[in-house]
């Protein structure tokens, strides 16, 4: 397919630049077979049953932005795409000059780092002081650049999860950012399951696809964990007639790696996985997300899984009724489109090696 299938247009008007007072008071577009509805986030606790799963991503978002400057006084950003070790990391520069290998960059409190490599479009990194506690005090979050502020203290609580546990995102799982406690107690009650798993989404999920074919793009690696729990709970819903509802994309990636080999299977490891319209689906059944950048794999994925033409109308139709789009933005559930014949090629995946190397 050509990039520009997924092309639609979007006011910037209609692009949310703060989240609403509650979570859970964005509205929430309903797609399923053919049918469009207009509905209040709140009202996915109708189109659940007691049999379905719900299933989260656990990720936590670090405060993964900082500022620095060489020793020549050239001004430095970075953004973290993760934590390598105690003291390492792999980074994006942003600079006048790219750095090279043993520039020493000084940040606040006192601290340095040290460029040692650099992988594309990716520098590897070493501070002089742990990592992850020194992110705690002295980051930023790492607000979507189509997010046109600086990020401010309530960020740190609204660009999360409530239920975010594992920490190593650079950006948010962001169809999770619409459950309040409240919503997800109610779920309970009614017998709707929640299960979880983690990917921790990486810098380059804002990365464009450049190629005009599209399955000549390489999407980004991402580190998943699928534990074994989850994929004999999934079994049993399968069993019984329910549904996997998967919140968000991350979610879709990560159970649909782990489900490669062609059953559901425990995995922990790295995925380059890029879903496109073609690709089998074999876990999830319905989806929640956010709505996506135009011609960008997060779209793909989910016109993969509603149906391109399907989705396609939905994005129009939200347009036409002024949702708000992107991370802060309203949301979507979608029920999946009859799956593609068996020898259908969307999809695409470099190597598997083994179920922990993924790419």
């Amino acid at each position: 397919m050509d990039r520009a299938d997924f092309y639609y247009e979007l006011p910037a008007g209609l692009i949310a630049q703060a989240p609403l007072e509650e979570r859970s008071a964005s509205r929430l577009l309903v797609l399923r077979e053919e049918a469009v509805e207009d509905a209040a986030f709140t009202d996915l606790i109708d189109f659940l049953q007691p049999s379905d799963l719900l299933v989260f991503n656990d990720t936590r978002v670090l405060p993964a932005r900082l500022f620095g400057r060489k020793s020549s006084g050239g001004r430095v950003e970075l953004l973290l795409e993760r934590i390598a070790g105690e003291h390492s990391a792999r980074v994006q520069i942003r600079a006048s000059r790219s750095p090279r290998p043993g520039t020493e960059i000084s940040l606040p409190g006192g601290a340095s780092l040290a460029v040692e490599h650099r992988r594309d479009s990716m520098f590897d990194v070493r501070f002089d002081r742990p990592v992850a506690p020194y992110l705690d005090r002295y980051g930023e979050v790492p607000l979507p650049p189509y997010i046109d502020r600086a990020a401010v203290a309530a960020d740190r609580d609204r660009y999360q999860t409530v239920y975010a546990q594992a920490p190593g995102a650079v950006a948010a799982p962001t169809a999770g950012l619409h459950f309040d406690r409240e919503l997800l107690d109610a779920l309970e009650r009614k017998g709707v399951g929640q299960a979880y798993l983690t990917l921790h989404v990486g810098a380059g999920t804002f990365a464009p696809v450049r190629e005009r074919r599209i399955e000549d793009h390489e999407l980004h690696a991402e580190w998943l964990r699928v534990p074994a729990s989850l994929c004999e709970r999934i079994e049993s819903v399968k069993a019984a007639g329910g549904r996997v509802v998967a919140v968000g994309t991350t979610t879709v990636r990560a159970l649909e790696t782990a489900a490669l080999a062609g059953r559901l299977a425990p995995f922990e490891g790295e995925s380059q996985l890029f879903i496109y319209p073609g690709f089998r689906f074999r876990v999830v059944d319905a989806l929640v997300t956010n709505f996506h950048l135009p011609e960008s794999s997060l779209l793909m994925l989910v016109a993969a899984f509603a149906g391109h033409g399907r989705i396609m109308r939905a994005y129009r139709h939200a347009v036409e009724q002024r949702y708000r789009f992107f991370s802060y933005g309203d949301a979507m559930f979608v029920t999946r489109s009859a799956a593609p014949p068996p020898n259908s090629a969307g999809g695409s995946l470099t190597r598997r090696a083994d179920p922990s190397s993924v790419r």
